[in-house]
């Protein structure tokens, strides 16, 4: 109730407007054995669910160039549920070195995101079967 009541004094008064789905806010991070990869999942105060994963070791191979209006592109991709996944220009960071380990061989699932760690590199799809998989070596987004 705390947590919820928190929630509503940050996004003032226009949340009492708002259906109790939309008033309160997810946010779970988890991170590869190798440190290489961070994810986070956000969901709540009436955005779509957002899966993201920042590669530390950045793209490889590079993507094609794009100009961001702030930030860097080519560490980072994300996808909603059911939207198809995409290289993203970033700002921040999803890096947290306190984030549980997603060990190989395990897999990670919430709201329709699915994503498995091994050692070869980590696949996340959505309910719609868009995803990613990111390595050290090669990636890929649909």
């Amino acid at each position: 109730m705390r947590a919820l009541l928190v929630l509503a004094v940050l996004v003032g008064a226009g949340a009492a407007a708002l259906p109790a789905s939309a008033r309160t806010a997810a946010y779970v991070s988890f991170r590869t054995p190798s440190g290489n990869i961070y994810c986070a999942y956000s969901s709540g105060l009436g955005a779509p669910a957002f899966l993201r994963c920042d590669i530390r070791s950045h793209l490889h191979p590079a993507p094609r160039p794009h100009a961001c209006v702030e930030g860097v592109y080519g560490e980072s991709v994300g996808m909603t549920k059911t939207g198809a996944a995409h290289v993203l220009c970033i700002s921040d960071t999803t890096y947290n070195p306190r984030a549980p380990v997603l060990a190989y061989g395990m897999s990670w699932a919430r709201d329709g995101f699915l994503c498995t760690s091994r050692a070869t590199g980590l696949t996340c799809t959505n309910s719609r079967g868009h995803g990613f998989f990111l390595s050290r070596q090669s990636w890929r987004v649909s």
